[in-house]
């Protein structure tokens, strides 16, 4: 009876105090993912099972279940155990990282996944992203080191860790991804935009160097120069097929269950969710989702207004910028604004490493949003 009314206890207090209007953008958005992962994913599983199967559907709905109890944990915890915490899981997901060149599966010419015996396949980088913002947050607001550009420097250090695990996959995707967070939270700290624009012209020189002349990358190479030159069509398919969906189903789409993306592009529901989504259900659709993430940022962007410690300033703008580029890319991608970049679509597209990265930020994001008590 008296543990029952401990967790009752906890329950109340979590509830009094966090943030209910992102927490409830934040439900809505993985009850909206949940929903398209039904009607984008159960003809799937019926062709490749040869039965009316919904096992994608409640793997999603697992991971959504894990990633709720992700969001709690992290959103209830004491604020300096959190960082702390962070810092501890950060070196713990980075060594995972380590390990995907050593065991990591290959998928598609890439090898980014770990795949253990009795876990399920995973995607190390997606639980590295919210805990190096975390880490590079507080290492720049940190009162120990006075000097800024050494402050820069390990930060950079712990970055270009993470991008030289993510070369060796290859991932120039989630490199770009990494390198923008960086320069978001550095550039939020104060950097002069002199240094942070030589910094970005060293880092354009090298990635370009990798691609045009390591064989490695030959295959992104291939996917740059199809981007500008539609006769290269291997390349263009999936964007091609994507494009055409988003046009064939105008403003209010063709109906549930009438898209036939999902069926000819392979994991359009992860990487290309919001084609398929446009199909079935319109650019309204869309229009109403995009809403639905402006409202979100706005929400937590006018916390940060409010807020006075600078690294709870820093690691709420690096989470919020690290989701908003996210979305930014995965619709560029869509649109055929940007190079095919294997991006999933936060809170909305399938795939278990991505909803419990996700998680993990929305957990960070609730925890220093939350009233705080006196």
């Amino acid at each position: 009876m008296e543990k029952n009314l401990k967790i009752y206890n906890l329950y109340y207090e979590w509830w009094k105090n966090i943030d209910k209007l992102i927490f409830s953008l934040i439900v809505l958005l993985f009850i909206i993912g949940l929903f398209f992962s039904f009607v984008s994913t159960s003809l799937i599983a019926s062709d490749k099972l040869n039965t009316n199967d919904y096992s994608f559907f409640f793997k999603h709905l697992i991971f959504i279940f894990l990633g709720i109890i992700v969001i709690f944990t992290f959103s209830s915890i004491n604020q300096k155990r959190l960082f702390k915490f962070s810092f501890f899981l950060f070196f713990i997901s980075l060594f995972f990282l380590f390990l995907v060149p050593l065991i990591g599966v290959e998928v598609k010419g890439s090898q980014r996944w770990i795949d253990f015996y009795l876990l399920p396949r995973f995607q190390p980088i997606e639980i590295v992203k919210p805990f190096l913002i975390v880490s590079i947050s507080l290492i720049l607001s940190s009162e120990k080191y006075s000097n800024l550009y050494l402050k820069y420097f390990l930060t950079l250090t712990i970055t270009l860790i993470v991008v030289l695990f993510l070369v060796l996959q290859p991932d120039l995707g989630q490199t770009l991804l990494v390198l923008l967070s960086w320069s978001v939270l550095i550039f939020t700290s104060g950097i002069s935009i002199v240094f942070l624009l030589i910094l970005f012209l060293i880092s354009i020189f090298a990635i370009s160097y990798l691609v045009i002349f390591v064989p490695k990358f030959e295959y992104i190479k291939n996917r740059l120069l199809s981007f500008f030159d539609k006769e290269m069509g291997t390349y263009n398919f999936q964007s091609d097929k994507a494009i055409e969906s988003i046009i064939s189903g105008s403003f209010f789409g063709k109906g549930i269950g009438e898209g036939t993306l999902k069926n000819r592009v392979p994991e359009a529901h992860t990487d290309y969710i919001i084609s398929v989504i446009s199909e079935e259900f319109g650019v309204i659709a869309i229009i109403l989702i995009l809403l639905l993430f402006l409202i979100f940022i706005y929400s937590v962007f006018k916390k940060v207004y409010f807020e006075n410690e600078e690294r709870v300033k820093l690691i709420l703008v690096g989470c919020m910028s690290l989701i908003l580029m996210q979305v930014i890319i995965h619709i560029g991608v869509n649109i055929r604004l940007f190079p095919t970049t294997g991006m999933t679509l936060p809170y909305i597209s399938y795939g278990g490493s991505s909803i419990i990265s996700v998680s993990i930020l929305s957990g960070i994001i609730l925890n220093l949003t939350k009233r705080k008590l006196n």
